[in-house]
């Protein structure tokens, strides 16, 4: 099963940020422990905007996120976020 993991990513600083993602990781390997894929749409989305600086980074973020998120059978909810809240309504 494809299982994308979400939560709360965007915060005030980048140390806040990176303790987001290094939760929504632990939770993914946990998903992969349980047999499972699964998938961070930040992940798949954060080394693509910083290739693209004239465009707006948190659309480009949202948007490649939010299509990886249509393909995935199921979702884990780490915690609430205005993202992760559409992540759920996607799946």
């Amino acid at each position: 099963m494809l299982i994308v993991v979400a939560g709360p990513y965007n915060a005030n600083t980048d140390e806040e940020k990176a303790k987001n993602l290094k939760a929504m990781n632990i939770a993914a390997a946990a998903v992969y422990k349980k047999g499972h894929i699964p998938v961070i749409g930040v992940n798949a989305s954060l080394y693509v905007a910083d290739e693209l600086p004239e465009l707006d980074r948190r659309q480009v973020i949202s948007d490649i996120s939010f299509a990886v998120v249509e393909r995935c059978d199921a979702i884990l909810i780490i915690g609430s976020s205005p993202g992760a809240d559409h992540e759920r309504s996607l799946i």
